[in-house]
């Protein structure tokens, strides 16, 4: 799937922009602070979830705006072709924190965008995810499961409920024995598909940077890690919320179950942990992770993600620029990337839209 047209209203520092797209690959250039990131994240939010920043809606409108923002796109199956899908999202001035989204015109909810697009991105802020805490990685971990299992927000949103609601059980001392088992049979549910849903696409993932063996970005090594090494079942983990209940209850908090879980990552030509890796050998196997997921959504959905790459070449050396280059060429899709320096770009091979980004305005380097 491809963006043909991009057109924004009152989002972030762009007030009016409407960009018309003819090529695979979109190069955005602009000094720091144009609004080359808010193009990108415009894009991000072409899917379920908060787009690449995770920001609050109110913080998208445009400072000095009506209050509200739009992000619409015409979106094609193939460069060149009629455009065949509309999509759009954004708030309204009286509802700042409410999401709405249409589908060729019709109003849709928010999970309905993964069922025709799946977005992916790879940003600065992403670089110390390894370092980061488990929190982080889990999210990441979920941001990618979504792409292939698109119930799995739903089924989080619903575990988090659940288990704010036990928490408050617990904190309060609670001795209801039956409201907690509601809960824990809410928890079991849902926790379940959360995890099978995570663990098929660690499993997955790693079938696939096998099949592109050791290269300049480092194949990486996937896995769960958690206090249970072992698949959760419904039952399973029913049975271990009622055993944790006077454990959790001491310490005001659910101890146990997937929102534990941590994503392991290791560098597969060394063995070492990724977050002992050096910051080039993370970037390279976060490059690596993102693009064995395009390939695999491509295998599963008959349909390549968009790429979104976020100030990547300027961190790369030549060497691992030019494959990066190469392979996005190889893979198909449509790829959006951003740099403060178009030179950076001058080896892209194929048809590039080129675009210059200045103070929220974007106009055809």
């Amino acid at each position: 799937m491809f963006v043909r047209r991009l057109a924004l209203s009152d989002f972030r520092n762009h007030r009016d922009a409407a960009i018309g797209i003819d090529a695979p690959s979109v190069v955005l250039t602009g000094q720091n602070g144009a609004g080359k990131t808010n193009l990108l994240e415009a894009v991000s939010l072409l899917s379920p979830g908060r787009g690449l920043r995770r920001a609050p809606l109110d913080e998208m409108a445009r400072d000095g705006g009506a209050g509200g923002f739009s992000v619409a796109a015409r979106i094609a199956r193939t460069i060149g072709a009629p455009g065949d899908l509309d999509l759009g999202t954004g708030t309204e001035a009286h509802a700042p924190g409410r999401r709405r989204v249409s589908v060729n015109g019709s109003a849709a909810p928010a999970a309905a965008l993964g069922e025709w697009l799946s977005v992916l991105w790879l940003t600065p802020a992403m670089d110390r995810l390894f370092a980061d805490s488990p929190g982080g990685r889990r999210r990441f971990l979920d941001r990618l499961a979504l792409a292939l299992f698109p119930d799995h927000a739903s089924h989080a949103s619903r575990y988090e409920a659940a288990m704010r609601a036990r928490n408050r059980l617990l904190a309060d001392h609670s001795d209801d024995g039956r409201w907690f088992g509601a809960l824990e049979d809410a928890m079991a549910t849902h926790g379940a598909r959360i995890d099978f849903a995570r663990r098929s696409l660690v499993a997955a993932l790693g079938e696939a940077t096998a099949e592109n063996g050791d290269g300049p970005f480092a194949r990486p090594l996937l896995a769960i890690a958690g206090e249970r090494a072992a698949p959760w079942s419904a039952d399973a983990l029913r049975d271990a919320l009622g055993t944790s209940r006077q454990r959790d209850m001491r310490a005001g908090r659910t101890l146990i179950g997937p929102h534990r879980d941590d994503l392991e990552v290791r560098h597969a030509g060394s063995g070492q942990d990724a977050a002992r890796c050096s910051t080039g050998e993370q970037k390279a196997l976060l490059i690596g992770l993102i693009l064995a997921h395009g390939a695999l959504i491509a295998e599963r959905r008959g349909q390549r993600p968009i790429l979104l790459l976020d100030e990547v070449a300027a961190h790369l050396d030549p060497v691992r620029r030019a494959v990066l280059f190469e392979r996005l060429r190889d893979a198909g899709g449509q790829v959006w990337m951003t740099g403060t320096e178009p030179a950076l770009f001058d080896d892209l091979p194929g048809d590039v839209e080129r675009l210059s980004v200045a103070g929220g305005t974007v106009v055809r380097s």
